[in-house]
């Protein structure tokens, strides 16, 4: 095993992990009691909230862990009743918001009112959704439910509504017709507080704090100004940022759908299949940092590669186009040997060297911490190209930091320590990690 892997799976304490029996078992109890089911103006809503008190509402890409990790526990019925939810609200152009509003008529946050289209103050009564997206993650998530269950008849349900979705974000978030989608506001990441998105905010404090907060806030009241036109707020160029994760989920989410069209007898397969290609090849073009060995988001109309580590400057090595000779140097330099992401519990969310990391519990998140959701991601992809052992130290990580301090939010790279929100469903990832070996 390679240097940094072994040292960043040292600690000095002795921590008794759970069996893979009692992580499955308190995984079941967290998602259920995580669920809500209810009837709001006809609607019949169905999803599992990542927080019952943090985060309570239907959130997209959420609602996407929670369907890998309902089928890691053979729970494909109640999976498909997620995707249901999911799509109800969905707009006739094809639409869908980040956060599904069903029975609350405010944000969690009062400021989170700026994410909502003008119009939308007017039904905050009745279910709504924001205006803003979320990693599209969903293609993905249905070729999993269709992967364990051959249920051809949910897919040609599914797929009018994912065909309506995909189509809308490249009608109307591939600006430059690359293939790579802009997002127009930190939190259609999903990652909030993404380091990377500083120098375009025009914040050079380092580490978060509350001019940070202001600036994000301003940017969200300048787009909630602007009616959420989005050829006007690319003209703007505020915040048009091509995220490599973002992009990197969307082009595995074309092929996803592409293979879906098949499965259905759809004959659009090759032009989601053109699509992924399209993206791939866009995030090799312009992405990637041969000198750094790193794939960077992009800023603004110009596309200028924003240079910080942040963890998905690993995320396209598993794309099909990257050349293998590529992703063994990203993963060589970065995560396999002494580095920025080398730490007791890897993947921290933000290199070591970084001026912006900050290891703590904060409200400007994805600025240090570990979060179950880039081990997850990554382990699949290294068990598939034979970097066994690397897989193994994620999956020990996040089993370490699970027994420790349970299902939170995020962690301490340096001590597993939970923090954030409690009962956190995404950490219930680790479910699937364990499985992924099993199924294909």
């Amino acid at each position: 095993m390679p240097a940094g892997m072994t040292t960043s799976n040292k600690t000095t304490e002795s921590i008794t992990l759970l069996t893979d029996e009692q992580i499955e078992e308190r995984v079941r109890k967290l998602l259920y009691a995580n669920m809500i089911k209810g009837e709001s103006e006809g609607f019949s809503f169905h999803y599992t909230r990542p927080s019952p008190d943090t985060y309570p509402f239907q959130y997209f890409w959420d609602t996407c862990f929670h369907v890998f990790t309902l089928t890691a526990l053979g729970e494909h019925e109640m999976a498909k009743k997620h995707m249901r939810s999911l799509f109800l609200m969905q707009e006739e152009d094809g639409f869908v918001g980040h956060i599904l509003y069903w029975k609350h008529s405010f944000p969690a946050r009062i400021t989170d009112i700026f994410q909502l289209k003008p119009k939308s103050l007017l039904r905050l009564t009745k279910p709504h959704m924001t205006a803003l997206v979320q990693p599209p993650l969903v293609a993905e998530a249905v070729q999993r439910i269709y992967t364990r269950t051959k249920d051809v008849a949910f897919v040609k349900e599914m797929l009018p509504k994912l065909k309506a979705y995909y189509d809308w974000l490249h009608r109307n978030r591939d600006f430059e017709g690359e293939g790579l989608l802009s997002i127009i506001s930190p939190y259609e990441s999903g990652m909030d507080w993404k380091a990377s998105y500083d120098p375009v905010l025009g914040f050079r404090s380092g580490v978060g704090d509350w001019r940070l907060f202001l600036k994000v806030m301003w940017l969200e009241m300048k787009n909630f100004g602007r009616g959420y036109d989005l050829q006007r707020l690319y003209r703007q160029d505020n915040f048009i940022v091509k995220d490599v994760a973002f992009n990197t989920i969307y082009a595995q989410s074309l092929q996803a759908l592409a293979n879906l069209c098949s499965v259905a007898g759809d004959e659009s397969a090759s032009i989601y299949a053109s699509r992924a290609e399209r993206t791939r090849d866009s995030i090799l073009k312009y992405m990637y940092h041969p000198a750094d060995k790193a794939f960077y988001d992009l800023a603004g109309q110009r596309m200028e590669q924003l240079r910080i580590c942040t963890a998905t400057i690993f995320f396209p090595v598993v794309l099909p186009n990257v050349p293998k000779q590529i992703s063994e140097a990203v993963l060589q330099r970065h995560l396999f040997n002494p580095d920025g992401f080398s730490v007791p519990y890897p993947i921290p969310s933000l290199s070591v060297h970084e001026a912006a990391f900050d290891a703590g519990e904060s409200v400007y998140i994805w600025r240090g911490p570990t979060w179950v959701l880039f081990n997850w991601f990554m382990h699949r992809y290294l068990q598939q190209k034979g970097y066994s052992e690397e897989a193994d130290a994620l999956l020990l990580s996040v089993k370490k930091m699970i027994s420790k301090s349970g299902f939170r939010e995020y962690y301490n790279p340096f001590t597993g320590e939970g923090y954030g929100a409690h009962e956190f469903t995404w950490s219930g990832l680790v479910l699937d990690m364990i499985k992924g070996s099993h199924h294909s």
